[in-house]
């Protein structure tokens, strides 16, 4: 819409985003299109909507937005004294894992990686970077793996290990299932519920009892062993029962840190929903090449920065 004139040029007004802008001024064009690349990035726009709302053809925005995606933007650092950094990954099609160091308090990326795997190697690399900025870690969340464990010793030996509790929680849930055939597959199941309910330490010391008064009463049935003829050897017959308990007595150290340090998270939660959201943005567009793909994450990412910089700055 008109919205005067300035230096001898008229001005128009976007009516969906509220731009003022002139048509003699390409830099100031490109800056106006971007808010649609931003839209189709963040939210649930299609290209039908955009060419609606922003009055150009759906092949000058697939134009405009395969030269966004044939660049990527470049991760800005936060310092801070002291970081307790969430970290996990997540895997999407065509072999693409995407390894996230994420900072709860301020909502922020202060690292990631695309890759192939979660590799000790990368982990170590990417932490030791981070403390190479000046970035003290205080402390990292993480679901358990192996390789992100062996990073964090390696890299900040001093730090804090936080095992993710609900991670925990679901990994038990499923091999117990819903409904477990025996006893001592239910109070477990029973005492697994509970994970996620303590609040304190006097209520974490009491399940931990109760999980050491269940493995005592139990402990001859955890032994029984059945023949397999296929192997010419014997197997645990609890296995599923067994995997659970084992998970929990190698998580115990590292389960109840965040109740001596509130500030520390205690779920990779925050960082299962993000990636949730990316996938279903980058569902939505579906048909993009291996590094428009890639450029798309990262796009996300640093847009997701920007938004959160804007809202607690």
């Amino acid at each position: 819409m008109l919205w005067g004139m300035r230096n001898g040029h008229q001005r128009f007004k976007c009516k969906s985003c509220g731009i003022l802008f002139t048509r003699n001024r390409p830099e100031q064009k490109e800056v106006n299109c971007f808010c649609w690349f931003k839209k189709w990035i963040l939210e649930r726009q299609v290209y039908k909507t955009l060419s609606r709302d922003s009055g150009m053809s759906q092949s000058s925005l697939q134009r405009l937005f395969r030269k966004y995606l044939g660049k990527a933007p470049t991760i800005e650092i936060r310092h801070k004294t002291e970081a307790c950094l969430l970290v996990d990954a997540t895997y999407f099609p065509n072999g693409v894992c995407l390894v996230v160091y994420y900072q709860n308090d301020i909502k922020h990326t202060q690292l990631y990686r695309l890759t192939s795997n979660e590799l000790y190697v990368e982990i170590r690399e990417d932490l030791e970077n981070l403390r190479n900025m000046g970035i003290h870690i205080k402390s990292v969340t993480c679901d358990g793996h192996r390789a992100i464990l062996k990073a964090v010793n390696q890299a900040f030996p001093g730090a804090i290990l936080q095992r993710c509790v609900v991670h925990v929680k679901r990994q038990c849930r499923t091999w117990l299932t819903q409904h477990p055939k025996n006893s001592a597959g239910l109070d477990l199941l029973s005492i697994v519920n509970r994970l996620t309910s303590i609040k304190t330490v006097k209520e974490a010391n009491q399940w931990v009892v109760d999980l050491n008064v269940w493995y005592e009463y139990y402990k001859i049935f955890l032994e029984e062993r059945v023949y397999n003829p296929k192997t010419d050897g014997y197997w645990y017959k609890h296995k599923t029962i067994r995997k659970s308990m084992t998970l929990i007595r190698k998580a115990l150290p590292c389960l109840f840190m965040y109740l001596y340090y509130p500030e520390i998270p205690h779920t990779t939660n925050r960082l299962e929903g993000f990636f949730g959201h990316l996938k279903e943005k980058l569902n939505l567009h579906r048909g993009l090449s291996k590094i428009a793909k890639k450029n798309f994450i990262r796009w996300y990412l640093h847009l997701c920065n920007q938004a959160a910089k804007d809202k607690f700055s």
